[in-house]
């Protein structure tokens, strides 16, 4: 024979030497889920080793990732029921503690890269990205308030935005607001091809953010999540997302949609992030605690398939693991 592929593998320098695809920490966002107070560190009891925490405990762990050399955070509110209304407007209120963290974070951190989330449902009184009305998401209605909030988010200090609503027009909406309002250097993260899909329970309980039991609100999100059947879909969105101003293109969940991820990849010169979502992790973990697979393991090997599928950023709730125990990257 004279291929023989087992000649690359014949010891570890040699596969070192001709890895395809590296890992590290600089390619990693750690999540991070804000409640107002103080002292506050609450586990998910369905998303074990992730924390609802107040300021305080956001700025050890923000300081902790950076020692680590995670640099880039996205940041998710958990907020009390009375500060919710139906049309999100504590999203841009200016007493809002998740405007008011973000520029604590960057005054004490400003070296960090902090990511928003825009979107309703973590105010909204009926749970959905959009306003609701007579049974319906109003698309046009909603894109008014992401704007607002989208100045106010620019505003507090964060970096860039994360538009996970799946409106229609959203990323548009957003960029004409904040370049009228001189924020041109605020990029935009959009979740472009974000799907209807059943890996988000434990994200929800962190957040309390499913939609709401009501005759009158719709009891899914499956009129502007996208099918988990399609797959064509993505590229039109990634066209229009890419037209409107994105900076980057997002898929969510990554796992289960590895070959969209390849997708945009081979049809967009803009950066590829993913967002393993909370189910993604939970399923690793429990497998893990009950000694089914070894977690040092498969949890890089879980991130590396994410990565090689074309990733330039994964949104992952194993970001601090994965710096802890591979330092310098795989």
């Amino acid at each position: 024979m004279f291929r023989r592929p087992r000649r690359n593998r014949v010891s570890a320098a040699v596969r070192a030497m001709t890895t395809e695809i590296h890992l590290n920490a600089q390619h990693l966002v750690q999540p991070i889920f804000l409640v107002d107070g103080q002292g506050i560190k609450n586990e998910v009891p369905s998303l074990p080793g992730s924390f609802r925490l107040s300021l305080d405990n956001v700025l050890k762990e923000v300081e902790e990732c950076l020692t680590l050399g995670i640099q880039s955070f996205i940041m998710f509110p958990a907020v009390a029921d009375e500060l919710k209304d139906k049309t999100g407007t504590y999203g841009y209120r200016p007493d809002n503690f998740y405007l008011k963290a973000a520029t604590e974070i960057k005054k004490r951190f400003p070296e960090a890269c902090l990511i928003s989330d825009v979107a309703l449902d973590p105010y909204s009184s009926d749970g959905h990205d959009g306003i609701v009305r007579g049974g319906k998401i109003l698309n046009d209605e909603t894109l008014e308030v992401l704007a607002k909030m989208s100045v106010a988010q620019a505003e507090a200090g964060f970096d860039i935005l994360g538009p996970s609503d799946m409106m229609d027009g959203r990323v548009g909406a957003m960029r004409l607001a904040l370049d009228e309002a001189g924020f041109t250097d605020t990029a935009i993260m959009s979740y472009t091809a974000k799907y209807a899909s059943a890996f988000y329970g434990p994200f929800r309980d962190a957040l309390d953010s499913a939609p709401k039991a009501d005759a009158d609100i719709p009891a899914d999100k499956k009129t502007y999540q996208m099918n988990p059947a399609n797959k064509r879909e993505a590229l039109i969105e990634a066209e229009l997302d890419t037209v409107e101003g994105a900076d980057y293109l997002m898929v969510k969940p990554a796992l289960n949609y590895l070959d969209v991820i390849h997708l945009l990849r081979e049809n967009s010169e803009l950066p590829i992030a993913a967002y393993h979502v909370s189910g993604e992790c939970a399923m690793l973990l429990a497998a893990c605690r009950n000694g089914w697979l070894d977690y040092d393991k498969a949890m890089p090997e879980t991130l590396l398939s994410i990565r090689r599928a074309g990733t330039d950023v994964i949104i992952t709730y194993f970001a601090k693991d994965f710096a802890r125990k591979f330092p310098a990257g795989i």
